[in-house]
């Protein structure tokens, strides 16, 4: 009975993308909702890293395990906001420092931590490979989305991607320098920046992920709906609130 009414509660926010994935991918995304975690973390925090109590994140990493159903524990990554990419097996340990990660073993969880930066979901058309990946402005401009596809090793028409929950176009508000940044890569993203009321710029994590996907060949992009910054009850947000804690996008190969 105990389990049973711990699925009823959590998890019922949680986000599936909806792509036309093959029945053997599987894949989510966390809310802030759910688990243990007190205070400024409450309650869902998956991140050991954040502050927040051991106790409470081991807890809530039980409960996710439990509740989607994960056929391992994921392999969680030391993100380091760049481009690396890590190829995972079942030998593979955690910690490695890296921002994505790629597996072609049924039963290996790829999974990044945000809190506004954006989460990507990859997956190939045959069910053969999957990949996460974390991508603030800094992962974009170094070029970890280029990275992560070129690991998957898969025909560029036959991927398709999904964009996580990150900070809207509305809320991320940038610099001159990290628009002169982006410009310099790729002159066409003017579009993907807009003057902001306090004089600076308002800066489209999603259009510019989507800019560089295209730009490569990937066309099949779904996701890129949602804004952390703005919906404070559901998603976790490092600018909005400083200390705080972070949902998990995952995605694995069903083991059947």
């Amino acid at each position: 009975m105990r389990r049973r009414v711990l699925i009823d509660v959590i998890g019922t926010d949680w986000l599936y993308p909806d792509w036309p994935a093959p029945a053997t991918v599987r894949a989510l995304t966390t809310t802030r909702s759910g688990g243990i975690s007190a205070g400024s973390y409450a309650s869902f925090n998956l991140a050991t890293h954040v502050g927040d109590d051991a106790r409470a994140v081991a807890e809530n990493r039980r409960r996710l395990r439990e509740v989607a159903g994960l056929p391992a524990e994921p392999t969680w990554l030391d993100q380091v906001h760049g481009r690396k990419v890590v190829l995972l097996d079942q030998e593979t340990s955690p910690g490695m420092p890296a921002d994505a990660a790629v597996t072609r073993e049924p039963g290996v969880v790829c999974a990044v931590l945000t809190a506004d930066c954006l989460p990507l979901l990859m997956c190939d058309r045959a069910g053969s490979c999957v990949a996460s990946a974390h991508a603030g402005w800094r992962g974009l401009i170094g070029g970890v989305v280029e990275s992560t596809v070129d690991a998957m090793g898969v025909a560029l028409r036959d991927i398709m991607v999904w964009l996580g929950p990150a900070i809207g176009p509305n809320a991320f508000e940038v610099g001159d320098e990290v628009r002169d940044a982006f410009l310099s890569g790729d002159p066409a993203v003017t579009g993907a920046f807009r003057p902001s009321p306090a004089g600076r710029w308002l800066a489209d994590l999603y259009a510019l992920a989507r800019l560089r996907l295209e730009a490569m060949g990937v066309v099949e992009i779904y996701g890129g709906a949602h804004c952390t910054f703005l919906e404070s009850e559901t998603f976790y947000s490092y600018r909005r609130d400083g200390v705080t804690g972070r949902m998990a996008s995952m995605i694995w190969l069903d083991k059947r």
